[in-house]
């Protein structure tokens, strides 16, 4: 089975490492997984993801001039399509509750201005 960048494989985790996994592709290839391509989050050990012996879907991410085969895990796996639930009202509904927002908030400061100014004004009334 030739192989190229982009192709999705099966394989079989053969050793684990700190830095990745080994995974033999079978007709003697054997690529490495490292471990940042293990998963979509932070993988602090690899032991927590993967165990030898373990069959794994992997993605050809590169193939260099010597041979050594670059896989990935978390590449091979269909992602849920991201779903745009924006909804056309969301800006104007947000633009009215920031005008609303403006309004309380000069209402509230001018307020406090006045309570200012009528302390200030009493303090030199008496001098």
């Amino acid at each position: 089975m030739e192989m190229s960048q982009g192709d999705i494989v099966e394989g079989k985790v053969t050793k684990l490492t700190k830095f990745g996994a080994f995974v033999d592709l079978g007709e003697g290839k054997s690529g490495l997984v490292h471990i940042s391509e293990v998963a979509d989050t932070f993988v602090k050990d690899i032991n927590s993801y993967l165990q030898e012996g373990d069959e794994v879907k992997v993605k050809v991410l590169k193939i260099d001039e010597k041979g050594k085969i670059a896989l990935s895990i978390k590449d091979a796996v269909e992602k849920p399509e991201v779903i745009d639930n924006s909804d056309d009202n969301f800006d104007q509904k947000f633009e009215d509750m920031m005008v609303k927002f403006m309004k309380e908030s000069n209402t509230k400061l001018d307020e406090a201005r006045a309570r200012l100014n009528q302390k200030t004004n009493r303090r030199k009334s008496r001098n």
